[in-house]
């Protein structure tokens, strides 16, 4: 566990990708197996320990610290696995270790009772960074900000091998990954033990100024850029997958999209929610809306059939045994019409999931940006060039794809609440709870609109931090309110990408993607947008 524990102290206070895969592979060359694929595991949240939750690691804290002076400082640390760890005071005398293999192996084979006994001795051996990543590790809330992605990029470094190899292999492999490393080493490689394999994605380069001059419009497909996620459906034989772009199987939050993938084929699209009560069965509801289903294990009836799924088809990728990726995309884009077609007169009064994008006729760049700012629907957020003659490859190739995103929305707000962040951030108020003014009975208040944690820098971080304590009027935890009215308050410009209407929120809208534009340390609070700005930019109701 010290080595392990080493590791995650690495991984979140580097900030650079590039140094984080250094880490990753230094880690992969000194750790031997079965440590190491226990590691990778761990950090991809493919490891699923089921005998310790959270609520036994805070009883277990106190049997030897009085509750009360635990909870005081869980609310004022702002994590459980943080305060446990600094807080736990060790007996001496237990002097054994454990390894991360002995972590995984021991937890995994006893009882929930057992389990915890053998924790309370670890902990009295460890120290404060072992106790924690023990604790992370075995109630599954390891998040350091490192995605499953570039955990892969890191092995393919550290076996000189593509990393689309190893996306591809990923879901017919298990932890802790023993035939992976010894292909990654020299050895033979891995059969692709997964029916329904992922597939790498294809990506776009967005359109600057400067890229115009260089793309040949007369050489390019459009279409329109939904909002929704990206996804790839997936059938062979029997096995049916739902992927996200970066290789996560999602389709268990997705069964009708599952049950409704009559062909052997790997499908290239957009994930949507369509309104079930408009005649056109693919009437696009906002991404707030596909929200609801995302990050589920399960979903239910009756949400499914209020938010029905569906899938904008926009390319294919593999047809019963055959790969069509190194075919032109004009060429793709005609198989993929003919399967949908033969689908649909298989079926006419089926429960169809899947449909095509348009290709739309914007022939010049005044076309192109009339059809950005002003789209047909809300659900649109741009417009996608794409070569006839591009072969799908892997990653972002240069002059292929192009995508024209519509400006982002900005809003003034005041700042409410903030945060304690995690990681590196953990001791600084860096996520914030903004709103916006509404006319009420006794005069204006603040109604919340969003959170948001990113857009702005170390420096202004502190700045901000610096405020929140200076001005805290109550805390909560590790919340604190900040004084908000129309004599004071800190104005925060917010972008955003979209918006929809939410019962869940006081104001009645949720933004898409909200973020910290610009700190308006100039503006006064009064000044900051109302309820109304907002609602004036709420898509049409169907």
């Amino acid at each position: 566990m010290i080595r392990f524990a080493g590791l995650l102290d690495r991984l979140i206070f580097t900030p650079g990708r590039n140094a984080k895969v250094r880490i990753l592979t230094d880690y992969f060359r000194e750790a031997p197996d079965p440590e190491r694929g226990w590691a990778v595991a761990a950090i991809t949240r493919d490891l699923d320990i089921k005998t310790i939750k959270a609520g036994q690691i805070k009883q277990l804290v106190y049997t030897r610290v009085d509750g009360a002076l635990f909870d005081m400082s869980h609310d004022y640390v702002g994590d459980l696995a943080e305060a446990a760890a600094l807080i736990w005071p060790e007996k001496p005398g237990q002097n054994y270790v454990p390894t991360l293999t002995d972590a995984v192996e021991t937890l995994n084979g006893v009882t929930r009772t057992e389990a915890l006994e053998v924790v309370e001795r670890w902990f009295d051996a460890l120290d404060a960074s072992g106790r924690w990543a023990l604790i992370k590790l075995a109630t599954g809330g390891l998040r350091i900000g490192v995605a499953a992605r570039l955990v892969k990029v890191a092995l393919a470094e550290y076996g000189g091998k593509p990393v689309q190899e190893i996306e591809e292999l990923w879901h017919g492999l298990k932890p802790p990954y023993l035939s992976l490393f010894s292909w990654l080493e020299g050895g033979e490689k891995p059969a692709s033990a997964a029916a329904a394999p992922f597939r790498p994605v294809m990506l776009s380069h967005p359109i600057e100024e400067a890229d115009k001059p260089k793309i040949d419009l007369a050489e390019m497909s459009a279409e329109w850029k939904w909002d929704g996620i990206r996804v790839q459906a997936v059938r062979e034989g029997d096995e049916r997958r739902v992927y996200s772009r970066t290789g996560d199987d999602i389709g268990g939050a997705f069964p009708d999209i599952l049950a409704a993938m009559p062909f052997d084929a790997a499908i290239d699209g957009e994930l949507l929610v369509f309104d079930p009560h408009v005649r056109d069965r693919f009437a696009v509801r906002p991404f707030n809306d596909l929200q609801q289903r995302l990050n589920r294990k399960t979903v239910s009836q009756k949400m499914m059939k209020s938010h029905p799924a569906f899938i904008r088809a926009y390319d294919l990728l593999w047809l019963e045994g055959e790969d069509l990726r190194p075919l032109p995309f004009e060429e793709r884009r005609a198989r993929l019409e003919g399967l949908l077609l033969r689908e649909h007169r298989a079926s006419p009064d089926g429960d169809e999931r899947f449909d095509l994008s348009e290709v739309v006729d914007l022939p010049d760049w005044d076309a192109l940006a009339t059809a950005r700012a002003n789209p047909p629907l809300d659900a649109i957020e741009g417009v996608m060039l794409k070569r006839r003659s591009s072969v799908y490859v892997p990653g972002r190739p240069k002059g292929e794809w192009w995508k024209w995103k519509r400006e982002p929305f900005l809003v003034d707000a005041v700042m409410m609440y903030a945060q304690r962040g995690h990681g590196k951030r953990s001791s600084y108020y860096s996520d914030y709870t903004f709103g916006v003014w509404k006319d009420a009975e006794n005069g204006r208040e603040l109604v919340p609109v969003g959170k948001a944690y990113h857009g702005f820098t170390d420096e202004e971080l502190r700045k901000i931090d610096k405020y929140v304590r200076d001005n805290t009027i109550a805390r909560y935890g590790p919340v604190r309110s900040v004084r908000a009215d129309e004599d004071k308050g800190l104005v925060l410009e917010i972008a955003f990408e979209g918006l929809g209407r939410s019962t869940r929120h006081k104001s009645g809208v949720a933004m898409r993607f909200p973020r910290v534009s610009r700190l308006r340390w100039d503006k006064p609070s009064r000044e900051a947008d109302t309820i109304e700005t907002l609602e004036a930019m709420l898509p049409e109701e169907a």
